[in-house]
């Protein structure tokens, strides 16, 4: 239950924060741009079929496994209001069969090779996957065709797997931290889509009928909306030859108009819950899918909180023993993007542990990083992207995810370059235009709306408005 908001809003156009797009009505922010996916990387191959459907695949000669994606550029943010949730109910409707496998013979058969399969929803898209050894590439591709092509829906498995959503949200709801970033996004983006929870609601999910569901398949998952995406030791023809027999003649569709979100947020949301720690999370609008600085915020990103090197772990944790748990993460939209803090901490620390958190931001903002810190950050990120490259699945999801996501696929040597490139102006200026604008605060924990213990809270969100109004004192 949702007991205190702050009653005013943030403009966070008050400060030069990087979000592209307007009020003004619906646009195709998903389309790629001109010349996408051009200079690929050895052993990456890219095919368009006709009616637009993109297939890539990577090729691991040296892989004992493939790992095969089906990707639909269709998330939650693309859905009525309604039908909230509906992407996330597709993902588990799927995999409960199709006109010629139940959902029990896909588990055996997945299980019978060694293999995995799975799925995920995001805001902007939803992913299917399979996992197997390499010898069983043409069962893999069969498999996953069908599943995302050609579901049953059959109304008794949609009411049960109804039930099973419902308890999922359950779930979700006596998780505080999962509670408390799903309010900080409503908060960040509110009346948006992009603010909503993907999983729905429970008088969405109980509403939503078979043949809404059924729609909103056969109108999205289209080839206009679609990426099949491959890795492992295979050979790109043979993906390409599976999938144009599948979905060679299907229509092409079209893909979702996105209206990009305002620039008002709310300034601070409370959550009230029995809890033995206080559960706290910030945000700031941060940078889109493509937005040339993305670089510079990822460094800045691991800087402030990122790693264990990272300014608030060792001021939080390893200085105060504030928190157990203390990071930030960067998320990019087609059209907008966001920066979220999280911490937790016990009840009675949780004024001490916001002075920490803000004297930690503003120094950071103020003074700007070092160039041991630039150094550091830079060789974690490639570190990182290096090791996440080793299996099939981290590669299948590299492909997929870029294409999908940007409509191109950077090479890991250019992605690598743009990260090496970054410079101490850089960051100081992505984290001035970021964190130097107002933030929105979700709280959640054993408070009223007028605990005197969120009384500094309330002070803090009361002046990060005033400031973005310009009518704190200290703007003069």
């Amino acid at each position: 239950m949702v007991v205190g908001v702050a009653a005013a809003t943030v403009a966070a156009g008050a400060a030069d924060v990087a979000v592209t797009g307007s009020d003004r009505g619906p646009t195709p922010s998903s389309e790629p741009p001109p010349g996408a996916a051009a200079g690929l990387e050895p052993g990456v191959e890219l095919t368009t079929l006709d009616n637009g459907v993109r297939i890539v695949t990577e090729r691991m000669a040296d892989a004992h496994s493939v790992t095969l994606g089906f990707w639909a550029a269709i998330g939650s943010r693309d859905e009525p209001a309604e039908l909230a949730g509906a992407s996330h109910f597709l993902e588990h409707l799927l995999f409960k069969g199709t006109a010629q496998r139940s959902a029990r013979q896909i588990a055996v058969a997945v299980d019978a090779v060694g293999g995995e399969m799975n799925a995920f929803t995001t805001r902007e898209h939803t992913a299917y996957y399979t996992r197997l050894p390499v010898g069983e590439l043409s069962f893999g591709l069969d498999l996953l065709t069908d599943v995302v092509g050609a579901p049953a829906f059959r109304p008794a498995e949609v009411d049960a797997e109804r039930e099973v959503i419902i308890e999922e949200i359950l779930m979700n709801e006596d998780t505080p931290d999962d509670v408390v970033h799903t309010h900080l996004l409503e908060a960040a983006f509110p009346d948006h889509p992009l603010g909503r929870e993907t999983l729905g609601t429970e008088d969405t999910i109980l509403a939503m009928d078979r043949d809404q569901i059924a729609e909103f398949h056969a109108h999205w998952y289209l080839p206009a909306n679609l990426v099949v995406a491959a890795a492992g030791d295979l050979h790109h023809d043979q993906v390409v030859e599976r999938v144009a027999a599948f979905l060679g003649d299907a229509p092409r569709g079209e893909r979702p108009a996105r209206v990009a979100p305002g620039l008002a947020a709310a300034a601070l949301v409370v959550a009230e819950r029995p809890t033995e720690q206080a559960h706290v999370a910030m945000a700031w609008r941060g940078l889109d899918h493509r937005h040339p600085d993305r670089y510079a915020l990822a460094v800045a990103n691991q800087i402030l909180g990122g790693g264990m090197s990272s300014r608030l772990f060792q001021e939080v944790r390893e200085e105060r023993g504030l928190a157990y748990t203390v990071f930030t993460s960067p998320s990019s939209f087609a059209d907008a993007g966001v920066v979220t803090l999280y911490a937790g901490t016990g009840p009675s620390r949780l004024g001490e542990l916001l002075e920490v958190i803000d004297d930690t931001l503003d120094a950071l903002v103020a003074n700007g990083i070092t160039d041991d810190e630039l150094a550091v950050a830079k060789g974690y990120l490639e570190g990182a992207t290096l090791l996440g490259l080793e299996d099939s699945g981290s590669r299948m999801g590299r492909l997929g995810s870029g294409l999908t996501g940007r409509g191109e696929i950077v090479p890991v040597e250019v992605h690598l370059a743009r990260t090496r490139s970054v410079t101490v102006a850089d960051v100081n200026s992505v984290l001035c235009r970021v964190l130097g604008a107002p933030s929105v605060l979700s709280v959640v924990g054993p408070f009223h709306d007028d605990d005197p213990r969120l009384a500094a809270a309330m002070a803090r969100a009361d002046q990060r408005l005033r400031l973005a109004q310009g009518s704190d004192p200290r703007s003069n």
